[in-house]
């Protein structure tokens, strides 16, 4: 008997290590996020978060309304829906009091999402160059710049560039291979490999600088893209996706962009879009990028080509 109870505590120890790991640490963490704003609704109105019923989930949706995006009402949805789950408590959210509403709101509101601008040819450049004018160590230069073009070059998310090891690199003739463990649309880790081709012009080939960094930085395991501290001594630890956000924004604003409305996806919009205008198709796109359903992308091309295929190009004033 001693032993069957030793089975059942072990068996569900483990069932709950497998809950825990059923979602990413970044999803878990915006599900307790959004919840808490939820439950700070709740607070100031007397109200009960968990276990909570339709009514209120819907004028909390009403009261997001006012100041956020439908997609922001959509994910807060699902972040409330989702902890009532995992504490093993039901709410409806099919209920027509929400889906209703949410329709409504959609009306008054509209629902066309304004995405981050995408980094294109001519603003890469722009960083690059003023990347090589700083008046820094060639080595911090190097790693900035690997950075950009690597996650131009590899349609990267932050998320997915920052967590990139010396050992999922390997150099062949024709550029460079990089394995991703694991992203946002890859929950189970079973990887994709990324294949990044020479440039012609070695200022701006992904390859050759991050050749380059990896040579004068002899980082040989772990972290490629690695914070210094003061006096720019290279240490051990990981780059945050935050930083290239911070990164980014520098040299935009250094090469006179305005940044405001560029963020850490613009490196992989920007290349989906320059590969939409060069002609490449939604396939080969989302090969590098990994998406897994062609609707963003079918996004990028048709921006892509809004004067290309335009229409008016055909009336002759």
């Amino acid at each position: 008997m001693k032993e069957l109870t030793s089975d059942i505590k072990s068996l569900h120890e483990a069932t709950l290590n497998n809950l825990k790991n059923s979602k990413a640490n970044n999803t878990l963490r915006a599900y307790k996020s959004d919840f808490k704003d939820f439950g700070a609704f709740c607070a100031s109105h007397g109200l009960n978060p968990l276990p909570t019923e339709p009514k209120i989930v819907s004028f909390y949706l009403t009261y997001l309304s006012k100041n956020a995006k439908i997609s922001t009402l959509r994910r807060r949805l699902v972040s409330i829906s989702m902890v009532h789950k995992l504490k093993g408590h039901y709410l409806d959210t099919k209920h027509p009091i929400i889906v209703e509403n949410l329709m409504g709101i959609r009306r008054v509101k509209g629902s066309i999402q304004m995405g981050k601008k995408p980094i294109l040819i001519n603003h890469l450049k722009l960083i690059i160059n003023v990347i090589n004018e700083q008046k820094t160590d060639e080595i911090k230069k190097l790693r900035d710049k690997s950075i950009i073009l690597i996650g131009f070059g590899g349609g990267f998310r932050r998320s997915e560039l920052i967590s990139i090891d010396h050992e999922d690199l390997e150099f062949v003739p024709e550029g460079l291979k990089i394995i991703i463990k694991r992203s946002k649309t890859d929950q189970f880790g079973e990887g994709m490999t990324k294949g990044l081709p020479y440039f012609t012009n070695e200022i701006y080939c992904p390859v050759k600088n991050l050749k380059r960094w990896l040579e004068i930085s002899e980082i040989k395991s772990g972290p490629i893209f690695r914070r210094f501290s003061k006096g720019l001594t290279l240490t051990n630890k990981r780059l945050t996706d935050q930083s290239v956000v911070l990164l980014m924004k520098k040299y935009l604003n250094l090469a006179g962009i305005k940044n405001e409305n560029f963020a850490g996806h613009s490196l992989r919009s920007g290349f989906a879009t320059v590969a939409a205008e060069s002609g490449a198709d939604e396939r080969s796109i989302m090969a590098m990028t990994g998406h897994k359903t062609t609707q963003m992308v079918r996004r990028y091309i048709r921006e892509a080509n809004i004067f290309k295929n335009n229409a008016l190009n055909k009336i002759k004033i």
